[in-house]
């Protein structure tokens, strides 16, 4: 996937922190590069090695509440979730945080109810390696302060020592991640809260993104279970929060590392679009919930409905039943960096680049072994591309190769039209043939191929 690319790329390019998201991410598949090379292989095993780390802290997180066999019941929901599986299987920030939120809410479990130095002192440093790797980690703190300000029993704790120190901890272990933000003007922060903030408040209502947030949610969990936490989310805060009724501590635990991140992405999804992944974290605490209430008929109905689900994906994963129009997909990438190599050799004084963010951009990175430029080369903002200390005026004079993917391929012709972004900043621009990838006889994906001479990184008037 070009997530998976996009991310290896942070790690080849190591700093305290990174554009879109800090870089634990990153770092993980720096290491296991280091450890077992370079392929995709590696970087899919970096995934399924921490998510399994994840899957055997979940089930340790879950003895704190549950009996043995209900303990059971909630790994088996819990790993024969989607969520589980696209985790295994793609890099994303999310990879790294769901392990440090569940080790974050063991730990942070153990110091309010035993009360003792170390775990305060171990939750802060999980609390802090979860800021380091994704923002949206911030909820557990939230919930930490939520826990101890409802239960009557612990809220003494917000004056302690340990809490303090938890505290302080998880923003020294974060510090690289704030520093990072310090020198470059706050750019990821104000990327990730103020520019989606202002995204929320300007295109108004959106039912559509509300119900397509409801869709790939009953995906990820597979739909009896997310039906099954719609319910009893309902019935709590009837029976509970409305009627100013405060839960016993145990469940109360449960549903402030819960309840925030859950119905506050769905808020949220009333006015922008919420991404497959945001309310992962949520999940954690909340199946052990679920865990709780659900029958062991209604597992066994959602175990079933599960294996469909992973059956159809195997199916569209292995045989690309239905082709993907659009960059977001896991087929074509490694035949487009062969036949850019064979384009090269005809061009070999030509740079190549794409711009589309950072998708093509990191693929080819990944698969040719080489510098391949973003949309920065002509004036455009490229994400972390930006940050990576380029000095395009090296490529003055140089001729280029540029990459561009036709996501709605209704043909195999080519464009016939030059892209106008392109011509400030060349002499002369030629379409080539466009790279055509094909299954089973049949076109799926086509980039369009471009060949520009003489570039300036100062564009023409």
């Amino acid at each position: 996937m070009p997530q998976d690319a996009y991310y290896y790329f942070y790690g080849q390019h190591l700093a305290l922190s990174y554009f879109d998201h800090p870089g634990m991410i990153g770092y993980a598949l720096r290491l296991f590069s280091e450890l077992f090379g370079t392929s995709p292989f590696v970087v899919k095993l970096t995934d399924f090695t921490i998510t399994s780390l994840t899957l055997v802290a979940f089930y340790n997180l879950s003895s704190l509440f549950l009996s043995k066999q209900k303990q059971q019941h909630a790994l088996v929901l819990m790993s024969t979730s989607a969520m589980i599986s696209i985790l295994s299987i793609i890099s994303t920030p999310d990879v790294p945080l769901l392990l440090f939120w569940t080790l974050s809410l063991i730990t942070l479990h153990k110091a309010i109810f035993e009360n003792q130095l170390k775990h305060w002192i171990l939750a802060g440093i999980f609390m802090g390696l979860a800021f380091d790797s994704k923002y949206t980690s911030i909820f557990i703190q939230f919930g930490l302060i939520a826990f101890l300000v409802l239960s009557k029993k612990h809220r003494k704790l917000l004056l302690s020592k340990g809490f303090f120190a938890a505290l302080i901890l998880s923003v020294l272990v974060a510090f690289p991640v704030l520093y990072w933000n310090f020198e470059h003007q706050f750019v990821s922060f104000l990327f990730q809260s103020t520019q989606r903030a202002e995204s929320v408040s300007s295109f108004g209502l959106k039912p559509l993104s509300f119900l397509g947030t409801i869709g790939h949610e009953l995906l990820i969990l597979i739909p009896t279970l997310f039906v099954f936490i719609v319910i009893l989310t309902y019935k709590i805060l009837k029976k509970q929060v409305l009627k100013w009724r405060i839960p016993k501590d145990s469940q109360l635990f449960l549903l402030c590392f819960f309840l925030p991140t859950f119905l506050g992405f769905f808020a949220i999804s009333l006015f922008y679009w919420v991404k497959i992944n945001w309310l992962m974290p949520g999940y954690i605490s909340g199946l052990i919930l679920a865990s709780i209430y659900i029958s062991k008929k209604w597992i066994k109905v959602n175990t079933l409905l599960s294996i469909g689900v992973h059956l159809a994906l195997a199916i569209e994963i292995i045989f690309y039943v239905v082709p993907i129009k659009g960059d977001d997909t896991w087929f074509g990438w490694k035949e487009l960096a062969q036949n850019v190599a064979i384009i090269q050799k005809e061009y070999p004084d030509a740079f190549v680049f794409s711009a589309d963010n950072y998708k093509t951009t990191s693929v080819l990175n990944f698969y040719l072994h080489q510098k391949v430029y973003a949309q920065n080369v002509i004036g455009e903002f490229a994400l972390h591309y930006n940050f990576i200390g380029d000095d395009l005026s090296h490529l003055n004079g140089k001729n280029a190769l540029f990459i561009d993917s036709d996501k709605k391929l209704k043909n195999e012709a080519q464009s016939g039209v030059i892209p106008l972004e392109l011509e400030p900043y060349f002499t002369q621009i030629t379409e080539l043939k466009p790279i055509l990838i094909k299954l089973r006889g049949k076109t799926v994906r086509k980039f369009w191929v471009y060949y520009a001479t003489n570039y300036q990184n100062i564009p023409k008037k």
